[in-house]
């Protein structure tokens, strides 16, 4: 397993050989978001702005207007907390094509507490105009989301863990933003997740599989524009419904899925994620499990859903 974050950091020096137009910009954590990757093989491309996250956002805005294409690197608590202001009055509502990478994102920088564990970013940047959400799942897909971030023509969160996360992909496995993933397919219960919950999500249907029960995996990366038709498709089919995110369940993906539902298709839905609580130190898996984020969990909430089918 490679860690996400070490992915990334790849994948901008392959990127910055392809595109010169490509600038990083760093918060002074290069050496933890692996930007720093981009700075040894491009630095005169690379610009460190120090403990600055909101100027930071404003000098990519600018970079932004003279055609630059700048990938902005910090801690995604950071991003969607501190930077919040000219990430929405510069890059959002103006459109410009900043990409906005949130490192150690959920519960990955698990030994730092509350104060660097984001649990709300994804919600933060769904409710702005203009703006992309994509939470990547493994190695190879982080790779693939760089790329198609820088080119795509707006801007784009890009939510990465700290965690080496079992890969989910393969190196040519295909990534389109917007686009969910049906990895198994299933006849009694969708399961959509993100990020490293992918993983853990897989590991429950294999679970449910030894007891007889058929679940459909499904890797919704992309939270916004999310994948409506993918969702009313598979639901329709299961007739039940668990969302599974490392995320505050106010605002991020089991929110979208449900407003997909509720609009087209009311059934029963189960929602994981963190529910209305700040993190704490210790080690990443075991708060997992403590938040019901782990296949154990997964599994019974599938079990749980399709009890409540009529």
């Amino acid at each position: 397993m490679k860690a996400m974050r070490e992915a990334y950091g790849e994948a901008l020096v392959e990127l910055g050989r392809v595109n010169s137009e490509v600038v990083v910009l760093d918060a002074d954590v290069a050496s933890s978001s692996r930007s720093i990757l981009f700075q040894q093989a491009f630095p005169d491309r690379f610009f460190n702005i120090g403990i600055a996250e909101a100027n930071m956002v404003g000098i990519a805005s600018g970079l932004a207007t003279a055609g630059k294409i700048p990938f902005v690197n910090t801690f995604a608590f950071l991003l969607a907390l501190r930077a919040a202001d000219p990430v929405r009055s510069l890059v959002a509502y103006n459109h410009l094509n900043v990409k906005l990478a949130g490192a150690y994102g959920g519960f990955s920088d698990s030994y730092d507490g509350a104060s660097h564990q984001a649990v709300e970013d994804v919600s933060v940047m769904r409710t702005l105009p203009n703006m992309t959400v994509v939470v990547v799942a493994d190695e190879f897909q982080a790779r693939q989301a760089v790329f198609a971030a820088a080119a795509l023509d707006g801007p784009v969160y890009l939510r990465l863990s700290r965690a080496e996360v079992p890969p989910v992909y393969s190196a040519d496995s295909r990534f389109e933003i917007g686009k969910g993933v049906v990895l198994k397919e299933g006849a009694d219960v969708t399961v959509i997740a993100n990020g490293y919950m992918v993983a853990k999500a897989l590991g429950a249907a294999e679970q449910l599989s030894q007891q007889g029960i058929s679940a459909e995996v499904i890797d919704m990366h992309t939270v916004k524009p999310i994948d409506a038709s993918l969702i009313l498709k598979s639901a329709g089919k299961t007739g039940a419904v668990v969302t599974v995110e490392e995320h505050s369940i106010y605002g991020g993906l089991g929110s979208a899925v449900a407003e997909v539902l509720a609009g087209e298709l009311p059934l029963p839905l189960e929602i994981l994620g963190i529910r209305d609580v700040f993190g704490e130190s210790g080690a990443y898996e075991a708060i997992l499990s403590k938040h019901g984020l782990d296949q154990a969990a997964v599994a019974a909430a599938c079990q749980k859903a399709i009890s409540r089918k009529k």
